[in-house]
């Protein structure tokens, strides 16, 4: 007696990329909210057009009071295949440096650069990241 297989349709989790110049300040802190709040449910990428050295001491600063700790995170180079991979691709003053590829969500956040901010600065632009991240997530899974 031969017992029947059943196929499970693998469910596809959408991967959202978070492009700024220096991939230190928005966002690192747009892909920690996403992390934190949509989990496993969406795999998170973010890249700078010309990334800096290391993360804003007051984005990790920040973030940490929201209980989100970016402070291991790198910033990496945006390449062409990381725009390939993504589906979502949220652009933050990064101007023409992301390539574009047909079928792919793009979002262009108008936000303030947080590098020269003061910490209330850096604050008030962390939380209007995370309104716009709950959106996102919100966009996501409806």
């Amino acid at each position: 007696m031969s017992i029947p297989t059943v196929s499970i349709p693998t469910v596809s989790i959408p991967t959202v990329l978070f492009v700024c110049v220096h991939n230190a300040g928005r966002s690192q802190m747009a892909a920690g909210y996403l992390r934190a709040l949509a989990g496993d449910g969406v795999r998170v990428l973010s890249a700078g057009s010309a990334p800096a050295a290391g993360i804003n001491p007051d984005a990790v600063a920040v973030m940490a009071e929201e209980g989100i700790d970016i402070s291991a995170h790198v910033p990496e180079l945006l390449e062409t295949d990381t725009v390939r991979l993504a589906d979502v691709v949220i652009t933050m003053g990064c101007g023409d440096a992301c390539p574009i590829f047909p079928g792919k969500r793009y979002e262009d956040w108008v936000l303030e650069d947080p590098a020269g901010e003061d910490i209330d600065g850096v604050r008030a632009i962390r939380d209007d990241i995370k309104e716009r991240v709950s959106a996102l997530v919100a966009s996501l899974v409806s």
